[in-house]
């Protein structure tokens, strides 16, 4: 890998374009995915907020979610947010009927904990590993973390709840760094990626 790594947005539901965006801006080459002949083609992944359980039956759906469970497997970085943190859950409290998870973080995860739509909100967190002050955080239909393993480490709180998870080469944040134009955590996860290559 050069130092501008591969990385691809999964592109089946949500705000791709924003993470194309947050990415481009943090020196990585950014590109859609939608196939598996295309996941095999980066070096790590993102995969982004939207609708988690019209996600996870895309992904069945384009024959995605196998090739996505073995990347993980493998060590490919990955990155979620919102809708992204659910479906890197080992565990959702409370799925949808049908709803499957990519897995690769040892976390159980509540959907739309924060509450609805009209409930959203933006707040500033502070995130273990990123320099410069706290993030400012938006939060949509967020979920929060109800728990997490022994190889899960929670990185970031908001109001006594657990936002952003780190294991290994997977990182997860309840929130939507994407949409405020600070691009520091897709920035630390470019550096996820180089390190790996």
């Amino acid at each position: 890998m050069s130092d501008t790594p591969v990385i691809g947005v999964l592109a089946l539901q949500g705000d791709v374009r924003e993470h194309l965006i947050a990415l481009a801006s943090a020196d990585a080459l950014a590109r859609p995915v939608r196939r598996p002949e295309e996941l095999a083609e980066v070096d790590g992944l993102v995969v982004p907020g939207g609708e988690s359980t019209t996600m996870s039956k895309l992904a069945s759906l384009f024959g995605m979610l196998e090739p996505l469970r073995e990347r993980v497997r493998d060590g490919m970085p990955v990155y979620g947010t919102c809708a992204g943190m659910i479906l890197l859950a080992d565990k959702i409290l409370d799925p949808r009927s049908g709803q499957e998870t990519i897995g690769g973080i040892d976390m159980i995860v509540r959907r739309n904990a924060f509450g609805r739509q009209n409930e959203s909100f933006e707040a500033a967190v502070e995130i273990a590993g990123i320099e410069g002050g706290p993030v400012e955080g938006v939060f949509i239909r967020a979920p929060w973390v109800e728990s997490v393993g022994a190889q899960a480490k929670v990185v970031a709180e908001h109001g006594g709840h657990i936002v952003a998870v780190r294991q290994g080469n997977a990182l997860a944040t309840s929130f939507h760094p994407e949409l405020t134009g600070d691009h520091r955590v897709h920035a630390l996860f470019v550096d996820m990626v180089r390190a790996v290559g």
